[in-house]
């Protein structure tokens, strides 16, 4: 039985004849799309008796009765009275269909959650509002006091935790108190238990985090990032909102509300509680915290920045001389720190960027790239700061970059967003002599088998011309393909350091065709002259390995076009068969194993990976696989793989598919009707690494990319085609003529 002050009005609805507003709150399912709707009749569903009854004694003297039986199946005729002015409650009785839940009576765990309603009901609702579980008062009769439960729970344990209390007004009550290592939150939002947080919580908690950090930054002259600070408060929220959006019926978290502005003194309060805590000393002593100098000056001695192996004079009086080589991922680092075993560590550093994940900064605002983690440690190890022009490096704790990617489109995008992230924000820097420069390996090595004479070959259509040239001398040799930095041994990579002048390429500045050319492959205000740059594209375009130095339009003409080239081909599906080309690795794949037995998703993906050189990863390769083979409805029309096993739901768009070393697939019968094996020696195949792999297109007997649709993201361009009918594409087929 649950009663509380106040209830809907009892009188009848206008535009139901007949019916009182009472029965459509608790009895009558109106829309079950709507949440709001729903979420009162959800008891009344999941019982065997509910009865509501209801004083209205304030507006109408009248109070309200009605009982519903079998799942809300049955209900009786509701009865109505006249009450006094003084009434004014709602009263819930239910019985819960125990059955329907697999129970044969409430267990101490259920039984404790109602418990715990209660005292949240108490703790919310304040004075106003007596709130009684089993006959007798609960003491709890306000937010504060509710926020002392938890507080003295912990006392229990041996931790004493200070805690600040705060109305803010009549709609807001916040209280804040340590955690120990990991974010904790207690939230509502209109009596209900946010037990996920939302958008209230997370508005606070940002309030607090972000004075905390500028306290810490002017007192201290370090930066404190804010999960570091985030992960030692615990923060209680209850919060009055008008029509407040959740994420889900069970409203976990709240998505939409007003925000609220917390009083300059509070936040004061609440600085000098974190910094009289362990706060401080905890992170410094953290060997992977976010704490690092933000005075922007040059400093002596190693910056603390997890990742990061400073060079010895960065930062002193030869820190002009230094250069900073970043790598494409950590296994790259382990290459270069190789290297650093030549050069030595005095005045090379080495820091790792995160792969295909730097800010495209052109157009971001000083927020947004304070707020990129990699970014900020980025300026904060060369010594870089926003809205500064620099004449020279000479001001920098490092003089020089040096970048060095894997030799695929992928290192091309990474190097360019380098080279945008510094023109956006420091233009001058890329004029100033040898700034910039990149570090190359061999795409290829050629080794002959009798006397180990070894080749290397910096670019694909000099190792093409090479291999024309040998003719029948060409078994003679032996092949092998470096387009990632992870296939260079350590003896390799001593080997290039020994060498550094050959493998080192400047960029320079050469005229303001190089502004133009950063400009139109980064500006989001330059598309349509981003889709002429690549409708231009001339195939086997490359650039010269033989330079010394490479102009910054060069690179973006000859090298940075190829990713995005590769990228339209990769995301955006083809016309002619409705695959993007990683799909068409599969189909391939699954016809040349003759894929007509189950195998495990996992071991497809290693056959993929061999046969195809699919470059992007076995977690890449299955999310394929599992996209293809997916039924529900939403998905695929035609399915060209077979799902056999949890290959995920509707509910989830397939996102909780199982593993793919649990789950298996195979070609169903109707793939070769679509893709006619007769078909397959008429079609163009392509050519990797040396071996034959999938065609530029299939030609299947109905449009595919009608049936199972397309959509996709690439430079320059954008796709989006529904599903259609297979029966109603099949009627766009020209007839057969015989």
């Amino acid at each position: 039985m649950h009663t509380t002050a106040g209830g809907p009005p009892v009188s009848l609805d206008e535009e139901e004849e007949g019916v009182y507003i009472p029965e459509l709150i608790y009895g009558r399912i109106t829309n079950v799309d709507d949440p709001d709707d729903l979420a009162p009749k959800l008891p009344n569903l999941f019982s065997t008796e509910f009865v509501i009854e209801i004083a209205d004694g304030r507006l109408r003297q009248k109070s309200y009765k009605q009982a519903f039986y079998d799942n809300m199946g049955k209900r009786s005729k509701p009865t109505t009275r006249k009450c006094a002015k003084s009434a004014n409650w709602t009263r819930v009785t239910f019985k819960p269909d125990l059955p329907k839940f697999n129970m044969t009576e409430l267990d101490a765990d259920i039984v404790a959650l109602m418990k715990r309603r209660v005292l949240d009901m108490a703790g919310t609702l304040g004075k106003k509002v007596t709130v009684e579980l089993n006959g007798e008062k609960v003491p709890v009769r306000s937010f504060s006091d509710y926020v002392q439960l938890y507080i003295d729970s912990a006392s229990k344990e041996g931790i004493e935790l200070p805690r600040l209390y705060k109305k803010v007004n009549d709609c807001w009550e916040v209280c804040v108190t340590l955690s120990e290592g990991q974010f904790q939150q207690v939230s509502f939002v209109n009596g209900i238990a946010t037990i996920r947080g939302g958008t209230h919580v997370n508005h606070v908690t940002d309030q607090i985090t972000s004075h905390l950090m500028r306290v810490v930054n002017k007192k201290k002259h370090i930066h404190i990032g804010p999960h570091t600070v985030k992960d030692r408060l615990w923060i209680f929220v209850n919060a009055l909102i008008d029509n407040p959006a959740f994420d889900s019926l069970t409203k976990e978290a709240l998505t939409f509300g007003p925000e609220c502005h917390l009083p300059q003194e509070f936040l004061k309060t609440v600085s000098k509680l974190i910094m009289g805590s362990n706060l401080l000393s905890c992170a410094e002593s953290e060997p992977n915290t976010e704490v690092h100098r933000t005075d922007g000056s040059k400093g002596t001695g190693p910056l603390r920045i997890p990742k990061l192996e400073d060079a010895n004079d960065a930062g002193g009086s030869e820190s002009e001389q230094c250069t900073l080589i970043l790598t494409e991922g950590e296994s790259a680092k382990a290459l270069a720190m190789a290297g650093l075993s030549v050069v030595g560590r005095d005045k090379y550093g080495v820091f790792p960027l995160r792969q295909c994940t730097m800010l495209n900064a052109r157009g971001a605002t000083s927020t947004q790239l304070r707020q990129s983690r990699e970014l900020q440690s980025l300026m904060e190890i060369i010594g870089l700061q926003l809205d500064k022009d620099y004449d020279s490096p000479k001001d920098l704790r490092y003089g020089h970059l040096m970048i060095m990617t894997n030799q695929d489109c992928d290192g091309y995008h990474e190097k360019g967003l380098l080279i945008n992230f510094i023109h956006s924000q420091w233009p001058s820097l890329l004029k100033a002599p040898s700034f910039l420069s990149e570090f190359i390996t061999p795409m290829v090595k050629a080794t002959n088998i009798r006397s180990e004479a070894v080749k290397s070959f910096y670019s694909m259509p000099d190792y093409e011309t090479w291999k024309k040239n040998l003719g029948g001398n060409a078994s003679a040799w032996s092949v092998k393909y470096y387009k990632g930095l992870g296939t260079s041994t350590a003896q390799e990579c001593r080997d290039y350091f020994e060498d550094i002048a050959h493998h080192k390429k400047d960029f320079y500045w050469a005229d303001e065709k190089d502004d133009e050319a950063i400009e139109l492959a980064f500006d989001k205000g330059k598309t349509g002259e981003r889709k002429d740059w690549l409708y231009n594209y001339q195939p086997g375009t490359c650039l010269d390995r033989h330079q010394k130095s490479i102009t910054y339009s060069d690179f973006i003409h000859k090298e940075l076009i190829l990713f995005s080239m590769a990228d339209i081909e990769r995301s955006i599906p083809s016309v002619v068969d409705g695959f993007k080309r990683g799909q068409r690795k599969v189909m391939f794949c699954s016809f040349k194993r003759h894929l007509v037995k189950e195998i495990k998703v996992s071991q497809f993906v290693g056959f993929v990976s061999e046969h195809s050189a699919y470059q992007y990863g076995e977690t890449s390769v299955a999310h394929t696989i599992i996209g293809m083979a997916q039924d529900f409805v939403g998905s695929n029309n035609i399915s060209l793989l077979e799902p056999r096993g949890q290959f995920g739901t509707r509910n989830s768009g397939g996102k909780d598919a199982a593993t793919p070393k649990y789950i298996c697939t195979m070609l169903p019968r109707i793939a070769r009707l679509i893709f006619p094996k007769d078909d397959d020696v008429l079609l163009n195949y392509l050519h990797e690494e040396g071996v034959s792999i999938e065609p530029s297109w299939y030609m299947p007997i109905i449009p595919m990319v009608l049936v199972n649709g397309a959509e996709g993201i690439g430079t320059g361009w954008s796709t989006f085609v529904p599903n259609y009918n297979p029966r109603d594409t099949a009627l766009l087929r020209p007839p057969l003529r015989l």
